[in-house]
């Protein structure tokens, strides 16, 4: 229920919508009532009974009163009149017109109901929605390490789709229904006290079954959502690694993991609806067997001479009561229906509330533009309980090059990754001109750096935008960019030059391509402190030159963090910087740490020179 409850609060403002559609919930199930209290007096027409109204109908027209009383009397009044002016055969014409008019009535307004709960449902699915991508968008990267994409992905999808098609579609039974059985309870009262109380020992019987049918289902939509997060992010897998899977004939193996998930998805879809199909059948023979239950009882009264109700008002009152089945039996279905849909709900709402590591402090403060330097002091990081790094002190002067070489994982691009705050160091402090990065704002501290990894991450869009990107460049501020980063050459020869769409991650172009479209992104962006993370570590020779140039261009004049595997391409850096274990264990120039006999960066120098000459 507390799902159910947060999910409603994205429809808010309640006040837009709910005071019109319970006034059109309302009057359908008014009308919809009258269309069966009307055979009462349709079946006195028919039995030749119409004496009796007369006797019951008022002299004159009723005072209006929000009774069930006032309604009666004042069709007894009109019915009356008819009769009395037009005959048995008029009443019987006014008895039609009434129906036709009472039906046509309930469906206008059930009408009305339903396109005003359709914009409801389209403003919670709409901001549901958008409070998962932007919490998405605002978690760390730590975050995303220990999920499954394909888990993520399912949340944006099926449970979303879910909680839409089980959930926010049974709005309309969860507010509507039980108006309706209430409605339709009040009349059955007014008609025969005796007859509606036998009904209500016997139907919480039926409720009790129906409610453990639900407690069941919930249990198996939590597993069914998880196999198919689990099926979903061997599919991401499969088209993201599909090169792989060709090269190594491993077709059959990843169909094998695939088909056991869908397999086993399928088992648990399959059960989910065998339990959830039993609602409907046992609630309907509940129903049968209630309705049976009163015809055996009413009747005896009736024939007993031990009720007050003439035959026409029983037949009337059973009928009455049997339309009391639809809105019960929609409101056990979709008791069933809601609890898978409450399960897809709990796993976006786990998300949308997952609360950021990193984040601003209450009073964090604009970074100031750079001017000075930037310093690592003491610093230790951890993942979780796997210490990364340890007591890192490193000083980086305005306008220098410092480069970050070592064995893999020596934690190189740890230390890069907590300069833009992607982590947050857990001892000691980065600071930038003596301000702790920690207070002030991440957009502040991410808006005076550029980043270009060793994996060029492009969107799907045109090479224009891909180099403009989230900025507000002119086509002629792209053009320079590009030229810079030695990108203009090829993108001109492009089908259609800046316009073309590069593909999925720029599926289109080659390796050095997407680099060059990387560096040419963060030149445009212009920023005082450059990362630069293996930027050329998988390329090719040509492509490397290219892109070193690019990169020596982009580095002119700016403070750059620089991570290299290849110690050829930092030689010129001011400082190398040397990590092993997490720590620092050597520092200086090139010529300087190559003349350290037996350090480790002249061991990786030595071993990269041979590796070259064979």
């Amino acid at each position: 229920m507390k799902i159910y409850l947060r999910i409603l609060q994205y429809a808010r403002p309640f006040a837009a919508f709910l005071p019109q559609y319970l006034l059109y919930t309302v009057l359908t199930i008014f009308f919809s009532i009258g269309n069966f209290t009307l055979i009462i007096p349709l079946l006195r027409v028919l039995f030749d009974k119409t004496d009796k109204v007369p006797m019951r109908a008022p002299e004159q027209l009723p005072a209006f009163k929000p009774t069930i009383e006032w309604v009666t009397q004042t069709f007894n009044y009109f019915f009356a009149d008819v009769l009395t002016d037009h005959g048995k055969m008029g009443a019987l014409a006014f008895v039609c017109g009434v129906v036709v008019a009472s039906v046509l009535l309930s469906n206008v307004f059930r009408y009305l109901s339903l396109r005003l709960l359709a914009k409801v449902r389209a403003r919670v699915i709409r901001n549901l929605r958008r409070d998962l991508y932007h919490r998405i968008i605002g978690l760390q990267l730590g975050f995303f390490a220990g999920e499954r994409k394909g888990d993520l992905m399912s949340r944006f999808t099926s449970d979303v789709q879910e909680v839409e098609t089980s959930v926010v579609n049974t709005m309309t039974a969860v507010i509507k229904e039980p108006l309706t059985i209430v409605a339709y309870f009040l009349v059955l009262f007014h008609i025969s006290v005796p007859l509606t109380l036998f009904t209500l020992v016997l139907l919480p019987i039926s409720g009790g079954i129906i409610a453990t049918i639900a407690k069941r289902l919930r249990t198996q939509a939590k597993q069914s959502q998880s196999t198919l997060g689990s099926m979903l992010s061997v599919i991401d897998e499969t088209l993201g690694g599909i090169r792989v899977v060709k090269a190594f004939n491993a077709q059959d193996y990843i169909k094998g993991k695939f088909e056991e998930q869908n397999d086993q998805y399928a088992r648990t879809s399959r059960s989910i609806d065998n339990t959830r199909d039993l609602a409907s059948p046992f609630s309907e023979f509940a129903g049968v067997s209630v309705v049976a239950g009163l015809l055996y009882f009413g009747g005896t009264l009736i024939l007993g001479g031990n009720s007050a109700l003439d035959g026409e008002t029983f037949i009337g009152y059973v009928i009455l009561f049997s339309q009391v089945l639809t809105p019960a039996k929609a409101l056990s279905s979709s008791f069933g229906n809601i609890q898978r849909g409450l399960v897809a709900g709990g796993r976006v709402l786990s998300i949308i509330d997952t609360e950021p590591a990193i984040r601003d402090l209450p009073d964090a403060k604009v970074l100031p533009p750079f001017e000075r330097e930037i310093e690592f002091r003491n610093l230790a990081f951890s993942y979780g309980d796997s210490p990364v790094l340890h007591d890192i002190n490193l000083r980086i002067r305005k306008g220098s090059t410092v480069a970050l070489v070592g064995p893999s994982g020596g934690g190189k691009s740890t230390l890069a990754d907590l300069l833009p705050r992607f982590y947050d160091p857990s001892q000691g402090q980065i600071l930038i001109d003596g301000l702790d990065l920690r207070s002030c704002t991440i957009h502040s501290v991410r808006d005076q750096m550029g980043i270009v990894t060793q994996e060029s991450i492009l969107f799907n869009d045109t090479i224009f935008n891909n180099i403009r990107f989230n900025t507000q460049a002119t086509e002629e501020e792209v053009m320079e960019a590009a030229k810079i980063a030695n990108a203009h050459e090829f993108i001109v020869a492009s089908p259609e030059g800046y316009q073309t769409m590069i593909g999925d991650r720029g599926s289109r172009l080659s390796g050095g391509q997407r680099q060059r479209l990387s560096i040419a992104r963060a030149i445009l962006r212009n920023p005082p402190i450059l990362i630069l993370d293996e930027a050329t570590s998988a390329l090719d020779t040509e492509s490397e030159k290219l892109v070193q140039e690019a990169l020596q261009r982009l580095m002119q004049n700016r403070t750059s963090l620089v991570i290299a595997h290849r110690l050829s391409t930092v030689q010129h850096a001011d400082e190398i910087v040397v990590l092993q274990r997490g720590r620092i264990v050597e520092r200086g120039t090139h010529d300087e740490l190559l003349r350290r006999e037996g350090g480790v960066y002249q061991r990786l120098s030595t071993m990269q020179t041979n590796a070259a000459l064979v």
